[in-house]
């Protein structure tokens, strides 16, 4: 079982973490809305957890372009 964290605007993979066993609420999980998980947070069949998230390019890019905001994706 891995949790993977990967960048939701260009898919690069921020970080993982292989064979952990953690609690949900150790990851701050527990802080999200339904809603939120639901877009955030993949379970695999394999155990796997994919976290989407934000790498700093992205948000650098989204800091210096704020309209961009609006849309889902901005990287084509």
């Amino acid at each position: 079982m891995s949790i993977v964290y990967q960048c939701r605007h260009c898919g690069q993979e921020i970080g993982k973490l292989d064979n952990q066993v953690v609690d949900s609420s150790m990851l701050g999980f527990n802080q999200l809305s339904g809603q939120e998980k639901e877009e955030m947070i993949q379970y695999h069949d394999n155990g796997d957890i994919h976290v989407k998230t934000i790498c700093e390019s992205c948000e650098d890019t989204l800091g210096q372009h704020p309209q961009y905001h609006e849309l889902d994706f901005f990287i084509q």
